[in-house]
């Protein structure tokens, strides 16, 4: 296949350009390369989105979402690789359910999917899990997705066995003893609601903690899902002294405020909270200078009836495949920001970089793993819309641009829009 007439994002800009593709590789970038393809004129091809923080709920939670419905919303917003955290049922913690998760997508065939195994057994902070038994099966990193490992000396362990693998632990930050069960930032609109808050220190102190360790024991960390500004200092000056810490945010977190839970819409629930004005600002300045690598969704798919109750009873969590691109796009790049390469590296290259994943740039050689869209496509955000399981977002009825046309796996087209 020629992809004809694109504008092409390269590492060092946005450059006019044919590509061929042949055996699921990008062998020759161009002008005018003689060949049958796509004609796309008007649209630009991007490295394929990676998004290294997902919830595909398979296995054990297929109510809410499973591989093939995931797979579908993340080609759909433009993501050839996914990497989905071990909160499952039976927790992906072992070779089996890594290699169920690996053969799963295989079946399904969408994009490529990437497990992360948990930390420890269980998810119950006691033992280590068989770290090198699903790095052998194919997981690409470390999480206690969804808490925190309380006792340090267990965390630096994990830090310690996970680099002798190979792997990178990513940290949910949060101390719960903190938290004491708030469901909302804390500050003025805690107060106006009456919902119970949940101060930045719950998530800073952690934040602090794996810096600390990463930094003492000369290991590698990264970061999870950053929404506070004191956390985005924390991080700039852990780099600043050389720490090997990377960080990733989230949409929700540069483009809201807590003010949104005066709605009490439970679709704005969300773990870490969505936090106030100085938050978001500091999050935007924190992609915008590097100190925050990467953007990733943090999609956590729910079933309607986890969300139709009470705030305080409702599920954490935002379908967010689907809209992270064009809320990225909308938000940073329209709101001069980042540049499209930028944007780019912060939701393909970086992920590669950190995980070691294949991919992440447009250069000859590389997998054909491609996300064409046009970016003056101006359009509404409808879940009823969504194909993935999980309709629970804050962005209903939300203008944004940037429209995914094509999304490329291996030189295949899985998602023609």
């Amino acid at each position: 296949m020629v992809i004809k007439n694109a504008d092409v994002v390269l590492k060092d800009g946005v450059k006019k350009l044919d590509l061929r593709i042949e055996e699921g590789r990008i062998a020759e970038l161009g002008k005018g390369l003689k060949g049958e393809g796509l004609d796309c004129t008007g649209l630009t091809v991007l490295p394929g989105l990676i998004d290294m923080h997902v919830h595909l709920r398979e296995p054990g939670f297929e109510k809410k979402e499973d591989i093939a419905s995931g797979s579908a919303a993340a080609v759909k917003g433009g993501f050839t690789q996914i990497c989905c955290m071990p909160n499952t049922r039976p927790v992906t913690d072992n070779k089996v359910v890594v290699s169920y998760i690996l053969n799963r997508a295989k079946e399904v065939g969408l994009c490529k999917v990437r497990p992360v195994g948990a930390i420890t057994e269980g998810q119950e902070g006691k033992n280590l899990a068989a770290i090198g038994a699903m790095k052998a099966a194919g997981a690409v990193a470390l999480s206690e997705d969804g808490k925190s490992v309380l006792s340090t000396g267990l965390m630096a362990n994990a830090m310690m066995y996970a680099a002798d693998f190979g792997l990178k632990c990513l940290c949910h930050c949060e101390d719960a003893s903190l938290v004491d069960g708030g469901v909302v930032n804390e500050g003025y609109y805690s107060t106006l609601t009456g919902l119970k808050g949940s101060i930045r220190a719950a998530e800073d102190v952690i934040i602090a903690r794996e810096i600390c360790l990463a930094e003492s024991l000369s290991l590698p960390v990264h970061i999870c899902h950053v929404s506070t500004y004191s956390g985005v200092q924390l991080i700039r000056e852990a780099k600043a002294r050389g720490v090997q810490v990377t960080a990733e945010t989230c949409p929700h977190y540069f483009t809201l405020t807590d003010a949104v839970i005066a709605s009490f819409d439970t679709n704005t629930k969300v773990n870490p909270p969505i936090r106030e004005e100085k938050d978001r600002l500091a999050v935007i300045e924190g992609l915008k200078d590097g100190t925050l690598d990467c953007i990733v969704t943090d999609h956590a798919p729910h079933h309607a009836d986890d969300k139709s109750v009470e705030y305080d009873l409702a599920t954490f969590g935002i379908s967010g495949l689907e809209t992270s691109f064009a809320l990225s796009y909308t938000q940073l790049v329209k709101g001069g920001v980042l540049t499209p390469e930028e944007l780019a590296d912060r939701m393909s290259g970086a992920p590669a970089r950190i995980l070691g994943l294949e991919g992440g740039g447009i250069a000859v050689g590389a997998p054909a793993d491609l996300t064409i869209a046009d970016l003056h496509a101006k359009w509404t955000i409808d879940p009823a819309a969504f194909v993935s399981k999980g309709k629970n977002t804050p962005f209903g009825g939300r203008e944004v641009f940037g429209a995914v046309r094509y999304t490329l796996v291996d030189g295949e087209i899985k998602y023609q829009g």
